[in-house]
């Protein structure tokens, strides 16, 4: 298994970095409608929260030799990329104008400061997820392959998976249900810790006990986990929780882990040569689309694409220049600094 590429993995990753790039597009929102409420945008919306726990499980799954044998250099090697390009990118999100008719209207500092000020508002959140909201990702999986590194060299795996569920639950509690329980929390719970660990962990101990299942049982846990993942999103709506605000719920974690599975028990699944490719672009894409989505939704303001149209203009705007500009940085020295 650690020989050769998975493809089944290399097409999960695929499926879900477009799941996550459409869904950041606010897809869908202005039409299909049921009673004035946009459900069908809200529905989207929640399927797509699958990819972000993937590339976790994913991350656990593939460092997990190297972690287990040399925890702490691994760590180094593993996060030293990924904070560059966390810094990087961040300074971009921080200089880029997101509403280019503010700029033109009021000036470039005026729509910054807004944006600068925003942030300062919430230091600490604002710190663990960089200059742009998605790029919370990095700090957070840096911080779970940190936990697992510091764990295996003092030799204490065992608390892996406790320690992970713990984070887990209490960032469900403490996040989507604070609603409900009140938990206080220092910052947004998906951000840091919370729920990456738990993703990671998971990975990380499929792949050291080489554990499998059947097809059928871990397409049945991915069902049962997305179902109780909107059981549970529908409840909270009734506790003014909007029902497309929800990154990880309980059902989350079970959903993408029976994905997984599946995907493991199919390795020749996507073997194709456009699946390879943008398999390996995954994290360029992830760290770059955001600033192109703003771009495509300015220039159908501009242009005054609206409904379907401007979600397609927006969508297929953003896929083809993200792709692009991955292709060209790739063959130039900027590769290092901004897609690893």
């Amino acid at each position: 298994m650690n020989k050769k590429i998975i493809s089944s993995l290399e097409l999960g990753r695929v499926v879900a970095i477009f799941a996550i790039l459409a869904m950041h597009c606010g897809m869908f929102y202005s039409y299909f409608q049921f009673n004035e409420e946009p459900w069908f945008a809200y529905i989207f919306n929640q399927l797509t929260r699958f990819g972000v726990p993937l590339f976790f499980l994913l991350a656990g799954f593939f460092v997990q030799p190297k972690l287990a044998t040399a925890p702490l250099d691994t760590l180094k090697q593993y996060s030293k990329p990924l904070v560059r390009i966390w810094v990087v990118w961040s300074a971009i999100s921080l200089l880029f104008p997101f509403q280019w008719h503010v700029v033109m209207q009021n000036g470039y500092l005026a729509e910054r400061k807004g944006y600068w000020g925003y942030l300062g508002e919430a230091p600490l959140n604002s710190l663990l997820e960089g200059g742009l909201v998605h790029l919370w990702f990095i700090p957070a999986l840096i911080m779970a392959v940190g936990l697992i590194a510091l764990l295996n060299h003092y030799k204490q795996t065992r608390l892996l998976l406790p320690i992970a569920v713990v984070l887990y639950i209490y960032g469900v509690l403490a996040g989507s249900y604070v609603v409900v329980t009140d938990l206080p929390s220092p910052f947004f719970t998906r951000n840091g810790p919370f729920f990456a660990t738990l993703m990671v962990a998971i990975g990380y101990l499929i792949r050291q006990n080489e554990f499998t299942l059947k097809s059928k049982t871990a397409a049945a846990i991915a069902v049962l986990g997305l179902l109780i993942h909107f059981g549970e999103a529908f409840a909270l709506d009734g506790y003014d929780a909007a029902f497309n605000a929800h990154d990880y719920l309980f059902g989350t974690a079970l959903w993408a882990t029976g994905l997984f599975l599946w995907l493991l028990n199919h390795p020749d699944l996507g073997n194709n040569k456009v699946v390879h490719y943008l398999g390996k672009r995954v994290l360029a894409i992830y760290v770059s689309h955001i600033i192109f989505i703003i771009a495509m939704q300015n220039v159908a303001g501009m242009y005054g694409f609206q409904g379907p149209m401007g979600d397609l203009v927006v969508f297929g705007g953003t896929v083809v220049i993200t792709l692009l500009f991955v292709a060209i940085v790739e063959r130039t020295p900027l590769q290092k600094w901004l897609i690893r």
